[in-house]
Formats: C-alpha cells, sequence, structure tokens
C-alpha cells in the first residue's frame, strides 16, 4: 500500500465516523479534504471560533453573535461580502467538539437559496512533509433548490467550501510559519 492509499483509508474512516448524513431524496451531500501543512491545534483553533469565521472565510464581511456565550445552540448572522447570491446568513452551532476536533454548523436563516443546509467540518492530525500538518474535512447535505439540479448544487457549495479551505490552509500555514521564525530584529 502506498502513502496515498494509506491516506485514501484514513479519510474515507474519518468520513465513516463523523460525517454521516442522511440525505432526503431532494437533497444532496459530498465531502472536501484539504490538507493544511500546520498543526492540528493550530488549524482548530481557527475553525472552532463559530464566532469569529472571518478569520478565515473570504465571504464573510461580519459577524455578530445573538446571545451570550458561545456554546452548542449559539446562534450567529453573518454578512456575505457581495458578490455571491446572498448578503446574510443565520446560522446555529450544533456541535463544538475540542477533544474530537469536531464542528458542526446549521444554517436556519437568511436571505440565500441555501435550505436545510448543515455542515460538519473535523480536523485531524497527521504529517505533511516531516513536520506537523493537519487533515481538514468537510461534509454536508442541503436541499437542491427548486430549478436547480443536485449537480448544480453540489457544485456551487463545493467551490464556496474549496475557497474557505484554502483560505484556512493560507491562514494556518502563514501562522505556522510565523511561529516557526524567529524575529529579525532579535538581539
Amino acid at each position: 500500500m502506498n502513502g496515498g492509499e494509506a491516506a485514501g483509508i484514513m479519510e474515507a474512516q474519518y468520513i465513516q465516523r463523523h460525517h454521516r448524513h442522511d440525505p432526503r431524496p431532494n437533497q444532496c451531500t459530498s465531502a472536501l479534504f484539504k490538507h493544511v501543512k500546520a498543526p492540528v491545534n493550530l488549524v482548530w483553533s481557527l475553525v472552532r471560533r463559530f464566532d469569529q469565521p472571518q478569520k478565515y472565510k473570504p465571504f464573510v464581511s461580519r459577524c455578530v453573535m445573538r446571545g451570550g456565550e458561545l456554546g452548542i445552540g449559539s446562534v450567529r448572522e453573518v454578512n456575505v461580502k457581495s458578490g455571491l447570491p446572498a448578503t446574510t446568513s443565520t446560522e446555529r452551532l450544533e456541535l463544538l467538539d475540542d477533544e474530537e476536533h469536531i464542528l458542526g454548523v446549521r444554517i436556519v436563516g437568511g436571505d440565500h437559496r441555501l435550505r436545510n443546509y448543515s455542515s460538519i467540518m473535523t480536523v485531524h492530525p497527521e504529517v505533511i512533509d516531516g513536520r506537523p500538518g493537519t487533515l481538514v474535512i468537510e461534509s454536508f447535505v442541503v436541499d437542491v433548490p427548486e430549478g436547480n439540479t443536485r449537480d448544480e448544487t453540489c457544485y456551487f457549495v463545493e467551490a464556496l467550501i474549496r475557497c474557505n479551505l484554502k483560505s484556512l490552509a493560507d491562514v494556518s500555514e502563514r501562522m505556522a510559519v510565523q511561529d516557526r521564525t524567529e524575529p529579525i530584529d532579535r538581539f
């Protein structure tokens, strides 16, 4: 078994364990992967911040929390940057597990076409080029809107998630490099 096959087996095991969605006939579902050259604790520190998605999600311009402490059931109002077919999204934190590194989010309102959208994001330690790295998996299930096909809907959502995962990798990897570099002006 080569490294790619071993990685594929691990990904499949993570999907089976954490990313089970039970789509109805009018829904689509998918899972995407991103290998990040940064340690899992650093990547998780960004992912777990339900109250600050704009730290790595490029389409989020603003996030305002409703209510008090961050926890299961917390709701956020997200403003979306122009260019997408939406301006707001209301989202509820469904799952936050700091031990297993799992974040679950459900969209409960907003001016967009993502009805009954639910996602699960997990981060898993791995070694990339001999250094600590992270495998990030994000899966989702969502209704197929009237007038769209299942393929069109999945393609659209996957494109958004790919962009978010690339940005998460970029931000995490930049932070990891800064952590490893000594300040230049140090005496």
